[in-house]
């Protein structure tokens, strides 16, 4: 058994000067105006943020045996009809659709339709 002295927990608290550090409040800077006279909107800020764009041509389901019988040449049909627009996504969200058109022997794609910031706003609180 250790007969060792413990302190006594119940003994009175040492002063307060002593048992807590010394605390002050925060100061805190305000944020100004950067100069470029847009406020908080400068967009110039992102203009250099990468993005993820993709162009869905379609969607197809279809059961597991199905998928692992596909060979070279197979082909998958898809749920738009020839002609339909085809999505661009950005970052997982509709932005635009157009038509495949090809430029220098590369498929590009050129846009028919931008969805506007309202509609996008629209379909996300659905």
């Amino acid at each position: 058994m250790n007969t060792e002295t413990m302190p006594n927990e119940a003994a009175e608290p040492a002063s307060a000067d002593t048992r807590r550090p010394h605390v002050k409040p925060a100061g805190y800077n305000l944020l100004e105006d950067s100069g470029t006279g847009h406020g908080g909107n400068d967009i110039e800020l992102v203009m250099d943020v990468p993005v993820q764009i993709s162009v869905e041509l379609g969607r197809s389901k279809m059961q597991i045996r199905h998928l692992l019988g596909l060979t070279y040449g197979s082909v998958i049909e898809l749920d738009v009809q020839a002609g339909d627009p085809l999505d661009v996504v950005v970052n997982g969200t509709l932005v635009a659709q157009g038509e495949v058109v090809i430029v220098n022997d590369h498929y590009a794609i050129r846009l028919t339709d931008i969805v506007t910031p309202a509609e996008r706003l629209r379909k996300l609180n659905r």
